[in-house]
């Protein structure tokens, strides 16, 4: 078995300092080779990749910007209505990528909106995620990045967040003639957090389980951060 590796997800830890730069620095200097950064975009992206450098620190992941926090928001892949700002927001985290040699994306899905029923406006949030993805798709093809989906659990972490299983992502994409894996420039893993495979979904392939960066089996009822890995297919448009 492979030793395992971690990231340090600076958006979290050592929130007693002062900014992204110094957290970077302390996540090297604790022996870290790898960090993630939630939200990069209060800080310049010169001053983030310097404080990386500094210390040896590899950037692996960064979202993509959550939209307008003081409403609630967080990400905005599968938010009607938003389809523009999203857009802007992948630019950003692209130019932020590039300029940090982060080759991840994760492409937030956003909160169902305040007052809505999960169900009443589920179609039209999978309408516009997968009208998104495919924009999102081509552009990270182009720049030769990663993108990655997140399911949050929606029990404890984000009653309200969109994407909550991994079969919910097996929905969003159907199986279509583009496909979408995890090493190739524009593929889209799926991640997903506190969950173990269902394994009464026979459709659904084996999951890839890590905690940390590192590989391993999601114990059941773990509240621990696993993340699983799954290969997807995206449908061209028109189909």
């Amino acid at each position: 078995m492979a030793p395992l590796r971690f990231s340090a997800n600076v958006s979290w830890l050592f929130p007693e300092l002062p900014g992204l730069p110094a957290r970077l620095r302390a996540a090297g200097s604790s022996g870290f080779e790898a960090a993630e950064v939630g939200w990069p975009y209060e800080e310049p992206p010169e001053a983030l990749a310097r404080a990386a450098r500094e210390v040896g620190l590899q950037l692996v992941l960064i979202n993509t910007p959550p939209g307008d926090r003081e409403k609630g928001e967080m990400g905005l892949g599968a938010v009607p209505g938003r389809q523009a700002a999203f857009r802007d927001g992948l630019e950003q985290a692209v130019l932020y990528a590039k300029a940090l040699g982060c080759p991840r994306i994760h492409l937030m899905a956003g909160r169902v909106p305040q007052g809505a029923d999960r169900a009443a406006v589920r179609g039209e949030m999978e309408t516009v995620f997968l009208e998104n993805l495919r924009h999102a798709a081509g552009v990270l093809a182009q720049e030769n990045l990663v993108g990655l989906l997140e399911p949050i659990n929606t029990r404890i972490t984000d009653p309200r967040y969109f994407l909550d299983t991994p079969q919910q992502g097996r929905m969003v994409w159907p199986a279509g003639s583009v496909t979408v894996g995890i090493s190739a420039p524009g593929h889209i893993p799926l991640a997903d957090h506190g969950r173990e495979p269902d394994r009464e979904h026979p459709g659904v392939p084996a999951l890839r389980w890590a905690r940390a960066g590192g590989t391993g089996p999601g114990p059941r009822g773990t509240q621990q951060p696993w993340r699983a890995e799954l290969p997807l297919s995206v449908p061209t448009a028109g189909r």
